[in-house]
């Protein structure tokens, strides 16, 4: 796991060159693409910060970054930039997730609800091309914590579903059960089956188990592809436990979902789809034919912009870097856990994440709404407050934060 640290000096070098490699629509004769540099009038584009600062600049000059740069060949107009986001897709697959090189393919996506979704409609195709399946036949899998972006994939991609139930204590999934409603499913005509697991759920952070998971689907000798939603712990779980099998060695897992714009602390829309090579073409397009190299992306154009942002973050700290700074943010949640011990506070949490879900019982609504935690549901059947150890989130943040939930517990004491 290592990639370089550069200098601010360094970074703008290499993003001003891949700017200057694509497409001039000031000094270029450009009369085919429906595109310009963003708005002079609202965007000014000789302010004298722009010289060094890569990223803005990338923005003002508006790159679009349509289809799948890891394939054979792209849109030409901006070859430049659309190599910084290979970069980013080979370190992301290669350095964090253990990818052997060369052998995956990706690019960034909206977010990491549009890489999931990426990731089902791959896998539906798959089986109807090279299963000769039918649509009855085929069922996505995930447990009851997953984040909405699975059923909402189901729902577009007309798909069944297997929900698969979780302990409400340890989060975890209820294998008990697992195996028992794999074999149903089988008895009812199902014969392949989607698998999501998730590498830090959104709510809990909690990891589920991959090899519990994939024992029972081999043991049911189960048709199956596994992707690995790991928007939220993609950029801090191969950190803070380097011996995880939540790789691209591990030959279950064909796919990865990451998110830039959580841990990374990129711009919204920088999410990351990750897959091994082979499987992209079964979202292709072809009806693009006047895009070079066709689209094989549920989002199509994008900015390049997006993908500069996450390789300069990156290369500013480095691997070595990057590492330091999750270790950080999870002592801090360590910290964070002691006190909520000492306090006798009942809560879930993973201890390479630095989410904490809190039972709604033991603090009060006022506290809750005073540091803006996150409920697990606005309905009726509210039972748990998330907290986030981000990069904003002090120590002097957390400790007022339990002399908070202290005093409302004395106040409730006395009254």
């Amino acid at each position: 796991m290592y990639w370089r640290k550069y200098s601010n000096k360094e970074i703008n070098k290499i993003i001003f060159n891949a700017i200057n490699k694509n497409i001039n629509y000031r000094k270029e004769p450009v009369l085919g693409i429906p595109a310009s540099y963003l708005d002079p009038l609202t965007f000014y584009d000789d302010a004298p910060f722009l010289k060094d600062s890569a990223f803005i600049t990338s923005l003002i000059e508006n790159s679009n970054h349509i289809g799948c740069h890891t394939l054979t060949y792209s849109e030409p107009a901006f070859t430049g930039t659309q190599e910084i986001e290979k970069d980013l897709i080979r370190i992301c697959a290669e350095e964090i997730l253990s990818g052997d090189k060369e052998q995956q393919d990706g690019y960034i996506s909206s977010g990491g609800t549009e890489a999931n979704i990426q990731a089902m409609w791959i896998y539906r195709n798959y089986f109807l091309k090279e299963f000769d399946a039918k649509w009855n036949e085929i069922s996505v899998i995930y447990t009851e914590d997953s984040h909405y972006s699975i059923p909402k994939g189901v729902n577009i991609l007309n798909l069944n579903s297997l929900i698969l139930k979780v302990d409400n204590k340890s989060r975890s999934i209820r294998f008990d059960l697992f195996q028992k409603d794999i074999q149903s499913a089988q008895k009812n005509g199902v014969k392949y089956f989607i698998v999501i697991l998730n590498m830090g759920t959104t709510v809990f952070g909690s990891i589920d188990d991959i090899d519990e998971a994939t024992n029972i689907l081999e043991k049911q000798l189960a048709t199956y592809k596994l992707h690995v939603d790991g928007a939220f712990g993609g950029f801090i779980y191969p950190f803070t436990n380097p011996r995880s099998n939540y790789n691209f060695k591990n030959p279950c897992i064909t796919s990865f979902t990451m998110d830039a714009h959580k841990m990374l602390q990129a711009p919204y829309g920088t999410g990351i789809f990750l897959v091994r090579k082979g499987y992209m073409k079964y979202a292709l397009t072809k009806e693009a034919k006047y895009i070079k190299g066709k689209d094989y992306t549920i989002c199509g154009s994008r900015s390049g912009a997006n993908a500069i942002a996450v390789w300069i973050i990156i290369h500013m700290y480095g691997s070595e870097g990057w590492k330091v700074k999750m270790g950080k943010i999870n002592k801090r949640t360590d910290k964070l856990c002691e006190e909520l011990d000492k306090l006798r506070i009942s809560y879930y949490r993973n201890p390479n994440i630095n989410i904490v879900a809190i039972r709604s019982k033991e603090i009060t609504t006022e506290v809750a709404l005073k540091f803006h935690l996150i409920p697990d549901s606005y309905d009726k059947d509210q039972n748990w407050w998330k907290v986030v150890v981000m990069d904003h989130v002090t120590k002097d943040l957390l400790t007022e934060f339990i002399r908070t939930i202290c005093k409302y517990k004395s106040k409730k004491v006395r009254n």
